[in-house]
């Protein structure tokens, strides 16, 4: 089992920055592909990146070139640092992950994901 946590969230103006963090504890290792995704209300929950158990990280168009994803292995922990923030930005942020197991699954689905944390919410004032 892994359990994840998410911390960082917060209220923050348009233009202003937010460093979310998602600390795995648990079975975890270095294999394991670690997804970011947000929830706005009353819309899908949408994947917004991943830092894939090889190290290469992937970002959607939406938040390319204000995002960024990075992990630290010694502290099993990843973390989405959010920049120029947009109130459309605004929705609960989930980091989700999976072990290295094999799956035909994109790591854009949701249903790639064995593990999920509680989420943290975000709120962008404009």
């Amino acid at each position: 089992q892994v359990q994840l946590v998410e911390s960082g969230g917060g209220l923050v103006q348009a233009g202003g920055s937010l460093r979310l963090s998602c600390a795995a504890s648990g079975r975890t290792s270095t294999s394991y592909s670690m997804g970011w995704f947000r929830q706005a209300p009353g819309k899908e929950r949408e994947f917004v990146g991943v830092s894939r158990n090889g190290g290469s990280t992937y970002l959607v168009d939406s938040v390319k070139g204000r995002f960024t994803i990075s992990r630290d292995n010694a502290k099993n922990t990843v973390y989405l640092q959010m920049n120029s923030l947009k109130p459309e930005d605004t929705a609960v942020y989930y980091c989700a992950a999976r072990g290295g197991s094999f799956t035909t699954l994109p790591v854009t689905d949701r249903r790639f994901y064995e593990y999920w944390g509680q989420g943290t919410q975000v709120a962008v004032s404009s």
